[in-house]
């Protein structure tokens, strides 16, 4: 069977899109490819040389560093994925603080960094046989993918899930604080004007605010098996 096909994964923050995303790349031997990380590696460079913060953003210079900046993925055995490295550095726990959460959308939204790694991503995805979950993979990276999905879930439950997600790794934080990150996120990524976080219109929605990992999981690899039958 030919497992060449594009699946692009959509959605809010915390909807669970990099776990759904891993699981189904294990399972049908896909590429997978964490956009989200992408952006948040260029924001770590972008902190780490003060070219923004809470309060500010140097959108000029960060456009004019980006010739410097080199994003790889580097599969982790002992994890089960791939894992990011900015200029040849593993950067995944850094990229993951709230403070990289707080200030992703903001760098996200200069259209000359989206251009930049919409294009990577689009190079990654040019043999097919990849799942690749984002904020625009299927109306922007991939409008002609095979398979689209849009996960969405309320903002108290995604703040939850990221909560415990943080106390569970030693960080010390308040839910409030997430809650505040969370709606926050989407305003800025539903209403930016390079790339806004829409579902396609050919994109199958789950609302995952009540659905178990299992269930999805169950749900979508019957879409997918479903649509490789279509193509063999």
């Amino acid at each position: 069977m030919n497992n060449n096909i594009t699946i692009a994964v959509d959605g809010f923050s915390s909807t669970g899109k990099s776990t759904i995303a891993k699981l189904i790349a294990k399972k049908y031997s896909f590429i997978y490819v964490d956009t989200g990380a992408m952006y948040r590696a260029v924001t770590l460079f972008a902190k780490q040389n003060n070219f923004v913060g809470k309060d500010f953003l140097e959108e000029t210079k960060i456009i004019s560093s980006l010739k410097d900046i080199s994003l790889s993925f580097k599969f982790n055995e002992k994890l089960g994925f791939a894992e990011i490295y900015l200029n040849n550095v593993n950067v995944e726990k850094e990229i993951r603080t709230l403070e990289i959460s707080q200030l992703v959308s903001k760098v996200a939204a200069i259209s000359e960094v989206r251009k930049k790694l919409v294009a990577e991503q689009q190079e990654i995805g040019k043999r097919g046989g990849v799942i690749m979950d984002g904020r625009d993979i299927g109306t922007v990276v991939f409008p002609n993918a095979d398979l689209k999905l849009f996960m969405t879930a309320s903002a108290e439950k995604r703040a939850k899930r990221r909560y415990n997600e943080l106390i569970d790794r030693g960080d010390e934080i308040s839910y409030e604080d997430i809650l505040f990150n969370v709606k926050e996120r989407d305003r800025i990524d539903s209403t930016r004007d390079d790339s806004p976080l829409i579902k396609a219109d050919d994109a199958i929605e789950f609302d995952n605010s009540d659905m178990g990992i299992e269930e999805q999981f169950k749900e979508i690899c019957t879409l997918i098996d479903n649509k490789l039958k279509e193509i063999k």
